[in-house]
């Protein structure tokens, strides 16, 4: 085949594959929007010679391998850096935008969509101050070994990713106030035989709840975000314990003096590319969709493999097996690798993917959100950032008997700004589904360009259109 495989992502999942490719001798291109490779997980720092021994050994040996394994094939991947795919010209090329600022077209004769997730927010009162961040972007700058916040740090959300954020957070020298677990301690009690599907995991979990205890980092069960406040920054986050539907006991409210709020609530697929080449989604128990994929991580159309968080938030061990099953996928298309040999390492990696999936429905069960969690935002409260529509739209809209999301948009704006609905489609789709009783309420299919395309880079493509003429 003349065209090469073009991987879309760098992060784990995407890496893992491209080392797979190389290791057969198969060149393959990497795009990855950052200017670094590893995603969000295994990033790494942003300076040379920076030590983040704070972030655990496990971690940071897991991270030398695997940017090690990819400098050792690294002569047979073009890496791309900065390169952000804005669009598909249906599922046999990409128009992506260079770090020049130039539009260019790709083709390829096999496509891996590795384009990860983003975090999902909750708005409340306040969530848009100065100082609110969500939880995930708050590790990413403990990662880079260049920012940390400052000041009082508080955490709210639910899922492990809090206590282990509030572990590196106090070992790289930020003082936590406190780990707010909007899940009730029973709650993730009845899940122990299950979370035990990957020991060590369960382990960790146990000595981070240990190490905050030992460090007078209070982690209370039970409890999650109410408000925040201040003028022009955030100065103070109330809590409050939260019922089995995780509504507020304003009774019982505590306001606690803060400068920095990280909010975690769990993440969605980056479904954006994939919904625009008419790939089949499902929807997730959640309520978000999710590519689709077979056991070879192929989607309906079988040029198109998909893996890493696009079809499912699993995390980064997942994405890296997902990333070799889909490589091999890709070399057996290919007629590099024997069909039986194929089919034993597609077998070797799901066997060891099935402990991460029953641990990861572990973790989805006890993480599943409470309905109450919708009420938090006030009549005032921004919901669409993009188009400052607020709930008081929103309720106004579902009261005039809005069914879908669709006709939501159409009377509130809501995501027909930038972001095309990443930070609110959430909150909109959580209220229809409660107002109509219906799980499928609809989704927006993104326009192109998925991402905003600077006015230089139509200048540009002018100009080099001009030279060539």
């Amino acid at each position: 085949m003349s065209l090469q495989p073009v991987i879309v992502g760098g992060g784990p999942a995407g890496m893992s594959a491209a080392i797979e490719l190389a290791r057969h001798g198969v060149r393959c291109t990497l795009l990855e929007e950052a200017s670094r490779l590893g995603g969000v997980v295994y990033r790494g720092p942003l300076r040379d010679g920076v030590q983040l021994d704070y972030l655990g050994p496990r971690y940071c040996e897991v991270l030398g391998k695997l940017h090690g394994d990819f400098q050792e094939q690294s002569g047979l991947i073009d890496v791309r850096l900065n390169h952000r795919v804005v669009g598909a010209e249906g599922t046999r090329a990409l128009v992506v935008l260079d770090g020049e600022e130039r539009l260019q077209e790709i083709e390829y004769s096999q496509l891996l969509l590795a384009a990860g997730c983003h975090e999902r927010s909750v708005p409340f009162p306040g969530w848009t101050l100065p100082g609110v961040i969500l939880l995930g972007g708050l590790q990413l700058q403990i990662k880079s070994g260049v920012v940390k916040p400052q000041g009082l740090v508080v955490i709210t959300g639910t899922g492990p990713l809090l206590p282990l954020v509030a572990c590196q957070l106090h070992a790289s020298g930020v003082t936590v106030a406190g780990v707010y677990e909007a899940c009730a301690f029973g709650k993730i009690a009845r899940e122990s035989l299950a979370l035990l599907n990957k020991p060590q995991l369960f382990l960790d979990g146990l000595s981070m709840l240990a190490f905050l205890k030992l460090h007078g980092i209070p982690m209370l069960y039970g409890w999650g975000v109410v408000e925040g406040q201040g003028d022009n920054e955030l100065q103070s986050v109330t809590v409050a314990p939260y019922s089995r539907d995780w509504t507020a006991d304003l009774s019982r409210a505590q306001t606690i003096a803060a400068q920095t709020l990280a909010v975690g609530y769990g993440f969605i697929p980056r479904t954006q590319l994939s919904q625009q080449m008419g790939l089949n989604h499902g929807f997730s128990d959640d309520g978000y969709l999710r590519a689709q994929s077979n056991i070879w991580q192929q989607s309906n159309e079988p040029h198109v493999h998909l893996a890493g968080d696009m079809g499912g938030i699993r995390g980064g061990e997942a994405a890296m097996l997902a990333g070799r099953i889909a490589a091999t996928s890709i070399l057996l298309q290919r007629e590099v690798l024997d069909p039986q040999l194929a089919l034993l390492r597609r077998d070797r990696y799901l066997a060891k993917l099935k402990s991460i999936v029953r641990f990861r429905a572990a973790v989805d069960r006890y993480t599943e959100r409470g309905a109450g969690q919708t009420a938090l935002p006030a009549a005032e409260t921004v919901i669409c950032r993009c188009e400052h529509a607020t709930r008081a739209d929103i309720d106004r809209a579902l009261q005039q008997g809005v069914q879908d999301m669709a006709s939501l948009k159409m009377r509130t704006r809501v995501s027909m700004g930038d972001c095309q609905g990443r930070m609110c489609v959430g909150y909109c789709s959580d209220r229809l589904r409660e107002a109509t009783g219906r799980q499928d309420v609809g989704w927006l299919r993104p326009r192109f360009p998925i991402d905003p395309i600077p006015f230089s880079a139509f200048h540009n493509a002018a100009t080099e259109g001009a030279d060539h003429e």
